[in-house]
């Protein structure tokens, strides 16, 4: 293209003789420069006056013959980006630096017409020392030849229109050199224009880089051109051809990204070590294009990839332009190595850097060899050298080199999980699915007692669609509950009793048994078998927290507990329940009574007793379960309940028949509406909402004389035996292995209760792992941020509750609520005087009182078991508090203080270990207080509050407040919260830190909060993080320390500043990135102080240190106020579910699903990310059953009813025949 003509210069062929002479400058003196004169952008070409020179390459002129004026057939010089005022530029005039102008055309284009260009030969390209003889070469040679001459209209002589003569041609030409103004495209599209001695220059359409190729070598050369003349030659182009590149081994970029920016040379002895850009975007081009030479091919952009050029790094700083002086001549031996200057950084390249880190490796592996973190280090730099690689075969290379590290590592360090994971995780991306399991076996037979590896080996199982069934999965972890209680027996005996320590490993190894034995409930649960799931929890309390005092075992403790188990007796949280012990007890009362009575009444035989036998009992239950669950060994088909349910299926297909509907026939039994299979989801979803309580096998129908029918086969089903619990039952020994099954399960079916672990534990982890809703502590945060993100922006009104469902809607499961009040009366039995129990009964009693619509109210139902519960103890005064702030929940401030002052006086009295509790109780008092100060504008309330903690940090006895604190009796009272704080400190080195030390902590911290601000109080909690923060990060006490911070800032958020705050806040979200409250705090100072960018960068921050469902939410939550994040939320939901554990969230895949099927309304993004949702998850029944609700009007009537085999063949709990709905529908017809 002429506007974007290329420069180049075509000598003559000339002698070897004369060769050298003619690469060589003229010896000619050069005139002085004289500047140019050029017209505006856009006006023209108009005429100038400048001195030439005789140099080779003309931008940068040495000698110049006599001025001569331009002609008509110039035509090297019509780009209008030559013709501008130099002098319309405000450049300051420096004596290092000169701006050399280009030269004008040489004076032979004055001269007169010439003649035809004469027709030349062909120069024939001289014979290689590898070439073959032989007709097939000959026809390549004949065959090229053709293409050639039908390239160029058969004129042969001339490689390329334009070009008036050819290097070595016997005809002298008119001048030493042409200017070809077009631009020879194939210029280095192969190994050399020609075989003889011949220099082309040219300037690619960058016009930043310059290739000289000569018979020695090829250098490669980079122009200086300054920031005004590249700006001048990019305006001078269309948009179409800045973009454009005809060399593809350079990068492909605009003349844009240019401006302003100065180029350096490159340039050294040889080509193979130049400086050059090794980035080549090969994807920008055309197939034909890529493949089209040497420097567009795969092949050998391949070589050029990796040859492995270093980059030079240049820093900021004065830099001068290219000096008229620093001409390069054209003889590459002559050429001068330039070292960088003080402000310039040869960059290593990346082949360097592998070399150089890898040796860095070896030699931390070889010095520290057990340390973990190296070779983990090791291997992931593994990744990241493989993730440059775009070969599979570099890659599979790269991950066998990685396997082979971690096997090293794994050789050295044979208990350490983390190097195992890492090593198994290699696996999989290597082995096929058989092989990695196999593989796992291995290792789980070699560390069975590791319960990270079973977890991460039970998840990899559930995920598995191809080889999920519900029976398999159950397999799986009865060997992981089995495995890990055996090594919990053997390390029990090994312990010596010494099980109270949190860091007993004994008591680890129970806490993960626990967390296992959950999540197999969870399961259970999710799958459909929730009766299943209930009657687990019922026995493994059974089992381990009431058991019998007698040593025992264990195949002897298993036989006492199915004597219990199949006697019918209540079980925990069922009427009438005492636990395994108590039962036992008065069950052997029974017996001895019975004895006594046998033997008073010798004489009698026969008749009834009017005492239950329980072992006869033992033996009918026993014969009905042998009847009800095996075939009949004597062949009497009447005792089978099984041979009896064909009469009454006759019936039902009799039925169906009469009705018009074919069981036989499977295309008159299809269903012919797609909302059939939507009433079908929500019947099957009511139903598991209602059948989630256990059946025992003595209830109701199940003992009636006649033959069971098919709603007495559902009954039965629902009953759960002996043999479904008794490989899931082990021992607990550890008190905190105890209570974190009762908090869980007091979790798991929607109790309130206080956080049990730290957000960092695994136990937290699999937790939130395993949701398939949301639950109420993470939606409070949720809704609260919602209304910040909302109050000055408009909203789309979706929120994730109403997308989703409320994870505990007790209104839909009766008797929940009743279960979940008996289960913790009995298990306060176990834990008493545990206020965090207490206060989940009191809550639940008033859910109940709601629920039951009787006429107790819910303040009069938790104030009459506060009352029957301090009956029984009256020493418990954090009872008391509890149900002094119950009272003030409901409004009845003056009994509240009433309650709290009696405990309070109490604590004199009581013993020391309960005295040690006294600041739990202070700070819940002043809470209080300053609540009602709040909601009631009442000065009294506050002076109330300063009054409590005054007394708790002068450490004075306590007495009802009388009137305001003097100021003196203020300074008392900081003096000693400082004095207690600072003896804490030692505990707080040594991570010994307990509840009522961060009540006392917190309340030095509201104190100073009240009497000299909030930036005081909160100084008094910032003090101690930096021992709180750099403390084990799963630490329950320093993470509540942490909440209450935060607490504290949420509610005086607006009296302090960013910079305040949001280091302390930073660093908490980095320490506790699980925690809600962390993320809840952080949001909403960034809604309040930032704008939405920074924020998100910080959220995309987060996710990728630390990527959790908790992080998602809320990310999700803020952008779905925000209009336009329709992209963005796309790009936040693949990238979580990129990430191998976030996969396996089910509600992860439950919000992606209701955002594309409900918001934004795209049916095949729907139907897509339902068939990934059950493949990634296939336990969830409820994913399944969204997928019928959301997706019944998308998906066809046979991929509805095929999605229903499938739930069945992978032995999911369905409750419902599709049968039932059809029969409701001939009904109502």
């Amino acid at each position: 293209m002429a506007s974007r003509a290329s420069t180049s210069t075509v000598p003559p062929r000339q002698s070897p003789e004369h060769s050298a002479s003619a690469m060589e400058p003229s010896p000619e003196p050069s005139p002085p420069v004289t500047a140019a004169t050029f017209p505006a952008v856009g006006e023209g070409h108009q005429e100038y006056q400048a001195t030439t020179s005789s140099s080779l390459f003309p931008l940068f002129p040495l000698a110049a013959p006599a001025s001569t004026t331009p002609t008509a057939e110039s035509q090297w010089l019509s780009n209008p980006s030559f013709s501008f005022d130099a002098s319309s530029l405000d450049i300051p005039a420096t004596s290092s630096s000169s701006i050399p102008p280009p030269l004008s055309p040489s004076s032979d284009d004055d001269a007169p017409p010439q003649p035809a260009p004469a027709k030349y030969e062909l120069v024939p390209s001289s014979p290689s020392s590898d070439d073959e003889s032989g007709s097939r070469r000959k026809g390549r040679g004949r065959r090229k030849r053709r293409r050639e001459k039908e390239q160029y209209g058969g004129d042969l002589s001339s490689r390329k229109a334009g070009v008036r003569s050819w290097a070595g041609s016997e005809t002298k030409p008119a001048k030493d050199y042409y200017v070809d103004a077009k631009g020879d495209h194939d210029n280095l599209a192969f190994g050399s224009l020609y075989s003889q001695s011949s220099v082309n220059a040219g300037l690619d359409q960058h016009f930043d880089i310059l290739y000289f190729i000569s018979q020695p070598c090829l250098v490669c050369l980079k122009l200086v051109l300054v920031a005004h003349l590249t700006i001048l030659f990019t305006e001078a182009l269309t948009p179409q051809e800045t973009c454009r590149m005809d060399v593809a081994r350079y990068k492909s970029q605009s003349m844009l990204e240019a401006r302003g920016l100065n180029r350096y040379i490159f340039y050294n002895r040889r080509f193979g070590s130049s400086h050059i850009d090794l980035d080549s975007d090969l994807d920008g081009m055309d197939n034909k294009v890529r493949a089209g030479g040497r420097y567009y091919s795969a092949k050998n952009a391949f070589f050029e990839r990796n040859k492995g050029f270093k980059h030079l790094k240049v820093h900021k700083g004065n830099i001068n332009v290219m000096l008229a002086e620093d001409f390069v001549p054209l003889d590459t031996q002559s050429l001068p190595v330039k070292s960088t200057t003080a402000e310039q950084e040869l960059e290593e390249s990346w082949e360097d850097e592998i070399l150089r880190r890898t040796r860095e490796f070896n030699k931390m592996s070889r010095e520290r060899p057990q340390d973990e973190k190296v070779w983990l280090a090791f291997a992931q730099f593994q990744d990241k050298v493989a993730s440059t690689q775009p070969q599979k075969a570099a890659r599979l290379q790269t991950t066998e080199r990685k396997i082979s590290i971690l096997e090293k590592a794994v050789e050295l360090n044979p208990d350490s999980d983390e190097l195992l994971l890492c090593l198994l995780k290699s696996y999989g991306e290597r082995d096929s699915t058989e092989t990695l399991l196999g593989k796992w076996e291995q290792i789980l037979t070699k560390h069975p007692d590791s319960c990270k590896l079973w977890k991460q080996y039970l998840l990899l199982c559930q995920g598995e669609f191809s080889r999920f069934k519900v029976s398999e999965i159950r397999k799986s972890y009865v060997y992981a509950v089995q495995a890990l209680s055996a090594a919990c027996t053997k390390l029990c005996r090994q312990d010596n009793g010494n099980v109270d320590s949190k860091s007993s490993s004994l008591a680890q190894l129970e806490v993960g048994l626990v967390d296992i034995f959950v999540n197999l409930c969870r399961f259970e649960w999710q799958t459909g078998h929730r009766e299943l799931a209930t009657g687990l929890f019922q026995a493994e309390m059974e089992f381990s927290l009431f058991s019998p005092p007698l040593y025992l075992t264990t195949s002897s403790k298993q036989r006492l507990f199915e004597h219990f188990w199949n006697s019918g007796g209540a079980r925990i949280g069922e009427d009438g329940a005492c636990g395994w012990s108590a039962w036992l007890a008065k069950d052997e009362e029974s017996r001895q009574n019975l004895v006594v009575q046998e033997t008073s009444q010798e004489t009698e035989t026969g008749g009834w007793s009017g005492w239950f036998d329980p072992s006869l009992g033992n033996t009918d239950a026993n014969d009905l379960s042998n009847k009800s669950l095996e075939p009949s060994s004597t062949g009497n088909d009447a005792d089978d309940p099984d041979a009896e349910d064909s009469p009454a299926q006759d019936d039902v297909e009799a039925l169906l028949k009469k009705l018009g509907i074919d069981v036989d026939a499977e295309s008159n039994s299809e269903v012919k509406d797609a909302e059939t299979w939507k009433r079908w989801a929500s019947m099957e979803l009511s139903r598991d909402n209602d059948q989630w309580m256990p059946l025992h096998e003595k209830s109701g129908s199940l003992h009636s004389g006649n033959a069971p029918s098919g709603e007495d086969n559902d009954q039965l089903s629902r009953v759960i035996l002996f043999e479904d619990v008794v490989e899931y039952l082990f021992s607990l020994s550890s008190e905190e292995a105890r209570f974190s099954l009762i908090c869980q399960f007091i979790d798991f079916y929607g109790g309130k209760i206080s956080r049990w672990a730290s957000t960092n534990s695994s136990s937290w982890l699999d937790r939130i792992l395993s949701l398939e809703m949301i639950t109420n502590d993470i939606l409070e945060d949720l809704s609260a941020l919602s209304d910040i993100v909302n109050k000055n922006q408009n909203s789309y009104g979706y929120k994730l509750e109403s997308l989703l469902g409320s994870m505990h809607d007790f209104s839909e499961r009766p008797g929940l609520v009743k279960f979940l009040k008996n289960a913790i009366l009995l298990l306060l039995h176990v834990f008493p005087r545990n206020h965090v129990l207490e206060e989940a009964v009191l809550v639940t009693a008033q859910l109940y009182a709601v629920q039951d619509n009787s006429s107790t109210t819910p303040a009069n139902a938790s104030r009459a078991l506060a009352k029957t519960m301090l009956k029984k103890d009256r020493q418990d005064f954090l009872l008391c508090g509890i149900y002094g702030r119950t009272e003030a929940m409901h409004g009845n401030i003056e009994q509240a203080r009433k309650i709290f002052d009696m405990a309070l006086l109490s604590t004199e009295t009581a013993t020391e270990d309960l005295r040690k509790k006294a600041p739990i109780l202070y700070l819940w008092y002043a809470e209080m207080e300053i609540t009602a100060s709040t909601s009631r504008n009442n000065s009294d309330s506050m002076h109330r509050a300063v009054y409590i903690l005054s007394c708790l940090g002068s450490n004075i006895k306590y007495s009802p407040f009388i009137g305001p604190i003097s100021r003196p009796q203020q300074l008392r009272a900081r003096q000693g919260f400082k004095e207690q704080i600072r003896s804490l400190r030692s505990a707080l080195a040594h991570g010994g830190i307990q509840e009522e030390s961060v009540a006392l902590i917190c309340s030095a911290s509201l104190f100073e909060s009240i009497t000299s601000g909030y930036s005081s109080g909160l100084e008094v909690i910032e003090e101690t993080f930096p021992v709180a923060l750099s403390e084990s990060s799963d630490n329950l006490e320093f993470e509540d320390l942490w909440v209450y911070y935060i607490k504290l800032l949420k509610n005086n958020i607006n009296q302090l500043s960013l910079s305040r705050v949001w280091p302390s806040v930073s660093q908490g979200v980095h320490k506790y990135p699980y925690n809600p409250k962390s993320y809840s705090a952080m949001l909403t100072l960034s809604c309040l102080y930032s704008v939405s960018n920074n924020l998100r960068l910080t959220l995309d921050k987060c996710s990728q240190r630390d990527p959790s469902i908790i992080t998602l939410l809320f990310a999700l939550s803020f952008e779905w106020s925000k209009a336009g994040s329709d992209n963005r939320i796309h790009n936040l939901f693949e990238r979580a579910l990129a990430d191998d554990k976030l996969q396996k969230s089910v509600l992860l895949w439950r919000c992606y699903l209701a955002y594309e099927a409900e918001i934004a309304c795209n049916s095949s993004a729907a139907r897509r990310v339902f068939f990934r949702a059950i493949h990634a998850c296939p336990w969830s029944k409820r994913l399944w059953l969204d997928g019928f609700q959301k997706l019944s009007s998308i998906l066809t009537l046979k991929e509805l009813s095929d999605l229903q085999e499938v739930m069945r063949d992978k032995e999911l709990n369905i409750r419902t025949d599709i049968y039932e709905i059809l029969l409701e529908d001939e009904t109502d017809i």
